[in-house]
């Protein structure tokens, strides 16, 4: 059965999943804060992430290119506030890709789903054919399953709205995840 930990985000940052060699990385709406871009990149890379997932609002290709610099591929979906679109998928291409939602792909065993809206989030998970629901849009941290369905919101990455930038880490092997404050 999956299990979800969520972090107390006034806690250092500290990995309690174990070292996997297929850990993701998780994120959302950056919103072009370059410098919380930049710290995500080094904590994925710190944690051995194989796979980088943003489930949208980028806002600009200059903070997609960062995500290069962690070295995995990046899956990722537009957001309502990515308005370059093809600029996106032009920073992207070299090491991973953008697409409209919902993005539906296996990784390790476990078929993902990625939107950024969260408004189809519940009948989605209900389907049960996820195991994991990745979504973004309301900037607020979130960890819960429905049935087999492990449903991550990230938060924000940015931060500009509830002055905490955080990511999330998925291991699909154990089907954990955990919230980090960056």
């Amino acid at each position: 059965m999956k299990t979800s930990l969520q972090v107390n985000p006034n806690l250092k940052p500290e990995r309690k999943i174990r070292y996997n060699p297929v850990m993701i990385g998780i994120l959302s709406d950056s919103h072009d804060n370059l410098d919380a871009v930049r710290r995500a990149v080094r904590f994925f890379r710190d944690s051995d992430c194989r796979l980088i997932i943003h489930a949208g609002d980028f806002v600009a290709p200059f903070t997609a290119r960062i995500l290069e610099e962690a070295g995995c591929p990046v899956k990722a979906v537009f957001g309502n506030c990515d308005g370059e679109k093809s600029g996106l998928k032009t920073a992207l291409e070299p090491f991973g890709t953008i697409q409209k939602a919902p993005l539906v792909f296996p990784y390790e065993g476990t078929k993902i789903l990625v939107t950024h809206l969260n408004s189809l989030v519940e009948n989605l998970a209900a389907h049960r054919k996820y195991g994991l629901i990745v979504f973004g849009h309301t900037h607020k941290t979130e960890i819960r399953s429905i049935g087999p369905t492990l449903i991550v919101n990230p938060g924000e990455a940015g931060g500009w709205v509830t002055g905490r930038s955080t990511v999330a880490l998925f291991d699909p092997k154990t089907g954990v995840a955990e919230i980090h404050p960056l």
